[in-house]
């Protein structure tokens, strides 16, 4: 069996040279053009393994035989080199189909690890029989066979070739994360680590430390030398969860560290190598925190190379009925699933589901408990008599209220319907709300408010006191408008 064979293009004579030695002594084959029309000459007679060009050739430029490849050669991968600082011509070949790139001076390590990756890609393929797109296997965990759903699944195989950064947005509980490991899981990545970072819930202080790693002795308590996300993640994917939460200055540093795909650890002198592919998530609108001047416009655009968006569950009420027999299934262990009556389901798919399909599953676990004879019934929901996306506020407004008035431990947090008709009864019965929906949202508010206030705008120990989530208490204050102090 032959060696994969590699077309380099580049009009540099000492730069092929160094490729084309490099590459040698990997046991691979090698082409070697200087300009676009000896480069199509050779991809019209040749298969490669992977073909890697320059971005500025005598007679016109790499993106054009990038976007060629990508057209008529789509199993062949393409990689760019560029000059060094071109970070923008870099962003412009991932968006025509590119691979991956290169910086000038072009690091070996990098180099070798790129075409390794590359190689893994050509494998696949080969081992399938056909184009890796058509062979992707099909058991992703983003469940569901509506058109928006089956859409995304083919995005998702689509953008497991590259090594593009993606950028998922979505609201929140839509299934961000579980988009991201599919895109690691089909790609040439998978047996390499995935490692997911909630970008929110670190402390400022320990950003750099959590990222990058750190030496021994660098600051009070750092007994031994340690690795950070980037280094845990060297060879995968790496996701930043949440990404709008980073403070600027830790953006500057994320950028650097995918830019020179370099990380120096907290206390070293020297920066280490990290191959890493990066996926972005929030559900945030990126764009308009670039405007609103709380992210760099720079990073955005490094991110943002891809964008991949997650439909709500409302775009997709066909799938409800798939989801919530295989979340009802999971709940139930190793006894008979309970099912939905005909009525609930149909009162699912009249549902808003601001949560998504995490509020789903809550909804779900919690009719569990009043189910009889497994069948939940519309009863069993805590749907009846809520409008459209008001739900779950009017449920937990009051009983969080409640908690934090008398100061109860979080477990008294839990929504109850009980708590809402205990709520009604201590209000005034002849000055009624206008707006019930407005009204609850007014005593949610304060009731944050005050659990901010009290933990000195520690969210991870409001969340704590009120009884539910950081994502929960993240959610309910971007909804509610309620920012830190200036």
């Amino acid at each position: 069996m032959s060696a994969p064979r590699i077309l380099i293009v580049d009009d540099e004579a000492d730069l092929r040279e160094l490729l084309e030695i490099t590459l040698l002594k990997m046991g691979l084959d090698v082409d070697s053009a200087a300009t676009l029309e000896t480069a199509r000459a050779h991809l019209a007679q040749t298969e490669y393994a992977l073909v890697l060009t320059d971005m500025r050739l005598p007679d016109g430029l790499g993106i054009e035989l990038v976007q060629e490849i990508t057209a008529q050669y789509r199993n062949t991968p393409v990689a760019v080199i560029t000059a060094f600082g071109s970070a923008d011509n870099a962003v412009m070949a991932l968006k025509a189909g590119a691979f991956d790139y290169l910086s000038k001076p072009v690091g070996l390590e990098q180099l070798r690890v790129m075409v390794r990756s590359a190689l893994r890609l050509q494998q696949d393929a080969a081992a399938a029989g056909q184009p890796r797109a058509a062979a992707a296997p099909v058991a992703l965990r983003l469940m569901g066979q509506s058109d928006a759903i089956q859409a995304l699944r083919a995005q998702i195989v689509r953008l497991a070739r590259s090594m593009a950064p993606v950028a998922i947005t979505g609201e929140s509980g839509s299934g961000k994360e579980l988009a991201a490991r599919d895109i690691h899981a089909q790609s040439a990545r998978s047996d390499k680590p995935f490692i997911a970072v909630n970008c929110g819930a670190i402390p400022e202080a320990l950003m750099e430390a959590e990222f990058f790693g750190y030496r021994k002795g660098a600051f009070t308590g750092a007994a031994d030398d340690r690795d950070g996300f980037f280094q845990a993640a060297n060879g995968g994917t790496l996701l930043l969860d949440e990404v709008a939460e980073l403070p600027l200055a830790m953006q500057v540093k994320l950028l650097r560290a995918i830019q020179e795909r370099r990380v120096r650890k907290v206390g070293a002198t020297q920066e280490e190598p990290v191959d890493v592919r990066i996926i972005s998530a929030t559900h945030q609108d990126l764009h308009a925190c670039v405007g609103k001047g709380s992210f760099r416009q720079d990073l955005y655009y490094r991110l943002n190379v891809i964008e991949l968006r997650l439909p709500p569950l409302r775009e997709r009420l066909d799938d409800i009925e798939l989801l919530s027999n295989a979340i009802l299934a999971r709940l139930g262990g190793s006894e008979q699933p309970a099912r939905l009556s005909p009525e609930a389901l149909q009162a699912l798919r009249g549902y808003h589901f601001p949560g998504n399909v995490r509020e789903l599953e809550n909804i779900l676990e919690r009719a569990l408990a009043f189910a009889n004879d497994g069948v939940i019934e519309v009863g069993d929901l805590a749907l009846k008599g809520a409008a459209p996306g008001e739900a779950a506020t009017a449920v937990t407004a009051p009983a969080v209220a409640a908690a934090v008035a008398e100061d109860l431990p979080p477990a008294a947090a839990v929504p109850a319907p009980a708590a809402v008709a205990v709520a009604a009864t201590q209000a005034e019965d002849d000055e009624l709300p206008s707006s019930l929906p407005d009204h609850l949202d007014d005593i949610e508010r304060e009731v944050i408010r005050r659990a901010l206030q009290k933990t000195h705008f520690n969210r991870t120990q409001a969340a704590e006191l009120l009884g539910i989530s950081f994502r929960q208490l993240r959610y309910r204050m971007q909804r509610l408008d309620i920012h830190a102090p200036e």
